[in-house]
């Protein structure tokens, strides 16, 4: 008589297969573990949106426009101080983020963004806590001069093609001329000086060789908005001379960004062939910096001139501020971007 045998694994139950469950996969806990620093490019230019209306605000019989640029820079600086907490989590978490971040132009160019944001987040707060400004403003000098060491480093140290002047080294390394907005007005006039005439050999290199580049080669569709970036030195070196008592100066740069905004808006359909992107957020400030270098830098006719480019602004950097957050807020952005996971 036949004794019953155990079954075989995988022959019981008419040889049905059991599969092993699947392996837990451990997600990491945390809020903003993949913030990306495209959110400040936009923030950046709400910045200067509300430095140009409050602009607008101290022209002659003008002042009926204040509110505007209070509100909207009352706003901005919630936005940033939140964006702020929300990256700086990452490389609280994990420093090595920060070499992840700028090993791509997006990171590159939000982080040093985020640096400049403090510097008009300073120009911002000036009349109201001068002394929390220049906090500010020397914080957001030392933070861009560790970034610009940094991406320095990495460039030097990455292949020769990474090496490529592109207009975010205006950003890195021309973007001092921002803390003169707010050292001007707390009595640092020399420092400001040092600043200016310091910046604009550079931008000048810089605005050189990209000419040369984008003679010879064409940019990548995608990269194309971030060729509006040439345009805020220009105006920031209008705005910083006309502060410092320079007329003559401020008009020819402000001469100079004109040129360049006409040479953008009659390639506008060729800067804009692949579409809206996170790249959009570099137009931002720019279009903002040429609007106030007109207001105070090309006399009577500047202020129309000024205050048409601020109208268009107006209706223009709030909508890419929007959809890029948007994208941010639905999870989308990081991905876009590359970027880096504390």
């Amino acid at each position: 008589m036949a004794q019953n045998t155990p079954s075989e694994p995988g022959r019981a139950a008419g040889n049905r297969h059991f599969p092993p469950p699947p392996p837990l996969v451990s997600k990491p806990k945390g809020l903003w573990r993949r913030t990306p620093p495209a959110i400040f490019p936009p923030i950046l230019g709400l910045f200067g949106l509300g430095l140009s209306w409050r602009t607008l605000a101290e022209q002659p019989g003008m002042h009926r426009f204040d509110p505007m640029g209070q509100v909207i820079l009352g706003a901005t600086l919630l936005l940033f101080t939140f964006a702020l907490l929300a990256w700086l989590s990452k490389p609280l978490r994990r420093p090595g983020v920060m070499m992840q971040e700028i090993a791509v132009l997006p990171g590159r160019a939000g982080v040093v963004a985020m640096a400049l944001a403090a510097l008009l987040a300073a120009a911002a707060i000036r009349p109201f806590a001068p002394v929390m400004a220049l906090i500010l403003v020397w914080t957001g000098l030392a933070a861009l001069a560790a970034l610009g060491a940094l991406i320095g480093v990495f460039l030097l140290r990455g292949p020769q093609e990474q090496r490529a002047v592109t207009p975010v080294f205006h950003l890195t390394y021309v973007g001092y001329i921002v803390a003169p907005l707010s050292l001007v007005p707390l009595g640092y006039t020399q420092v400001a000086t040092v600043i200016l005439w310091g910046t604009i050999p550079v931008a000048m290199l810089i605005w050189g060789l990209s000419l040369r580049q984008l003679v010879t080669r064409t940019p990548p569709a995608p990269l194309r908005p971030l060729l509006a970036i040439h345009l805020a030195p220009a105006g920031l070196f209008t705005t910083v001379s006309a502060l410092l008592g320079y007329s003559t100066l401020a008009m020819a740069f402000g001469i100079l960004a004109l040129v360049i905004l006409i040479s953008l808006l009659g390639s506008v359909r060729w800067l804009l062939a692949a579409g809206f992107s996170p790249m959009w957020g570099a137009m931002t400030f720019p279009l903002a910096a040429c609007a106030t270098a007109c207001l105070v830098g090309l006399g009577p006719a500047g202020l129309w001139i000024g205050a048409i480019l601020l109208i268009a602004a107006t209706g223009l950097i709030p909508w890419i501020a929007f959809q890029i957050l948007k994208a941010w807020a639905k999870g989308t952005l990081a991905e876009k971007t590359n970027a880096a996971t504390a």
